[in-house]
């Protein structure tokens, strides 16, 4: 008997929203310098609202050195240089508005810079000072020369840096530049509250909190258990869940700050709202992100990490249902983002890779919540093989044994060569475009018959045409071993994930991710209504 899932049916604009992920650095380029800036994405959201997102999420343009490319901020209420000024914040904001687009921005409440003025001024302070207590400064072992407790860096190496050659060390979960802070102190969620309203007062419609389960950490920053299967010194990324023993991360008292968060989200009107990334170890630990005094949304990260399965996203569908609907609310699905291998490549690259990204990106469409889709997925770009001399991912330099430049290289609008209209200026920008891009630009994709661009515009005017009333539940259809079915509405959605083509049942074809004719080939979805 088909199996039926469902969830809310709550119709805040984020609930069932299509969120298009802008790395600031590489959308586009209005100054010429070869990375991209507010302006420069300004002057492409005619391209968003052509495509048919309902908003734009943009990581994080404040103040910095750029020693993580944003995500270590020195300032969180001012722009960058690099990326403009606050008048160019402002204008932002304003031509979404008249475009009818939402706009996230990124918050990073885990860590600051180590050029923020308060970890200048603990590292002027005395151990014990009020100024070190925002951060997590302690004690070295072994009269100082060792850290104080076991605990790696995700980005490689272990967590802690030692000041000079006392017996002090911080704390560092990610770079070194990146000092965490300590959320014990009552002065720090109190800054977080000040830079929540200041960018509401501007007009942002929401913000993606980075490492939302982070912030806490067990009191007592005992050692970690590895598990002896863990090698010494390799690290184990967030992206990477286990059930080890993690006293760094998810702890209980984090869902205070959220729900502190929520207090003054609501107190700027009923459309603002906030998305965790939160790399928990169970769907239910997940969901206790989002229960209704807390955050909105929290990324949904199991389809990302699925094999190319059916019955791996047919669990994925009823797991992530199942956890979010005790908690009232929606899930969120998505297949690519700034620090993930682009899916076209995981799927196998190449044409294989191109329909399988295509075939999962509309079955994730028809699915209830809200879809989040990274820049240039819509062109089908794989990711790209950055020559060592070129990369700029901390993950790279600190040993951490992955790099994630490879899914940041610039996007290509138009023309033969690089820059492809990134920008005004000439040659290659901060990352190196490959040569043979020329046939995916913008330009190149848009008004052709067939091309990935325009179905990904298509896919978005089906999901608005079929699915907008199509309420919250999903029944699981059983179409055999290598065959994802499910209804939704009016809607069947058929992936043949397997090697050989498969029957379709009847209705009519609504929109389809490759040919179909007749049968279903494989590595291809349809829509049927009917």
């Amino acid at each position: 008997m088909p199996e039926v899932v469902s969830t809310t049916d709550d119709h805040r604009w984020w609930r069932d929203a299509v969120i298009y992920e802008v790395y600031v650095r590489s959308f586009g380029d209005a100054d010429g310098d070869g990375v991209g800036d507010l302006a420069g994405i300004t002057e492409r959201l005619p391209h968003l609202k052509w495509l048919g997102v309902d908003a734009v999420w943009i990581t994080p343009f404040y103040t910095s050195p750029q020693h993580d490319h944003g995500y270590d901020v020195a300032d969180y209420c001012d722009v960058d240089p690099l990326f403009g000024d606050l008048a160019d914040a402002d204008a932002l904001l304003a031509r979404a508005r008249e475009l009818g687009l939402r706009v996230i921005v990124d918050l990073v409440p885990n860590h600051s810079s180590s050029e923020h003025p308060w970890f200048r001024a603990a590292l002027a302070a005395e151990p014990g000072s009020p100024e070190r207590a925002r951060y997590l400064f302690r004690t070295g072992r072994q009269g100082g020369e060792q850290p104080p407790n076991n605990w790696e860096s995700v980005f490689g190496g272990p967590a802690w840096t030692r000041v000079g050659e006392t017996d002090q060390w911080y704390l560092n979960l990610f770079d070194s530049t990146q000092p965490d802070f300590d959320w014990r102190n009552p002065e720090v969620g109190d800054m977080f509250e000040g830079v929540l309203r200041f960018w509401l007062d501007r007009g942002v419609d929401g913000f993606r909190v980075d490492v939302a389960h982070g912030l806490f950490k067990e009191e007592s920053l005992r050692d970690q258990v590895v598990p002896e299967r863990a090698p010494a010194g390799e690290t184990r990324a967030m992206v990477e869940r286990t059930l080890d023993d993690e006293p760094m991360w998810d702890q209980p008292e984090v869902h205070d700050v959220y729900r502190r968060w929520a207090k003054v989200l609501d107190e700027h009107g009923p459309d603002r709202m906030a998305v965790a990334e939160a790399w928990t170890q169970t769907p239910e630990s997940l969901a206790r992100f989002i229960r209704p005094d807390e955050l909105d949304q929290a990324f949904n990260f199991a389809w990302l990490l699925a094999d190319w399965s059916a019955a791996a996203f047919a669990q994925v569908i009823t797991d992530t249902i199942a956890a979010v609907r005790p908690v009232d609310s929606t899930p969120t699905w998505v297949l690519s983002n700034h620090d993930v291998i682009r899916h076209v490549t995981r799927y196998g690259g190449g044409t294989t890779g191109l329909a399988r990204a295509r075939a999962a990106t509309l079955a994730m469409l028809a699915l209830p919540g809200a879809s989040y889709i990274y820049q240039g997925e819509e062109l089908g770009l794989e990711e790209v093989e950055v020559a060592p001399e070129h990369r700029q991912d901390p993950t790279w330099h600190r040993g951490g044994g992955k790099f994630r430049d490879g899914c940041r290289v610039p996007m290509p609008w138009a023309g033969g060569a690089p820059p492809y209209d990134f920008g005004p200026g000439s040659g290659q920008p901060w990352l190196p475009q490959p040569l043979d891009w020329a046939d995916l630009t913008v330009a190149a994709q848009r008004g052709t018959p067939g091309s990935t661009l325009e179905f990904y515009r298509s896919a978005l005017a089906a999901r608005r045409a079929e699915l907008a009333g199509a309420g919250a539940d999903v029944e699981m259809l059983d179409a055999g071993p290598d065959v994802l079915a499910f209804r939704r509405g009016d809607v069947t959605v058929v992936l043949n994930a397997g090697d050989t083509a498969c029957a379709l049942p009847d209705g009519e074809v609504v929109i389809a991710s490759g040919p179909v004719d007749g049968d279903l080939p494989p590595d291809t979805t349809v829509w049927l209504r009917g």
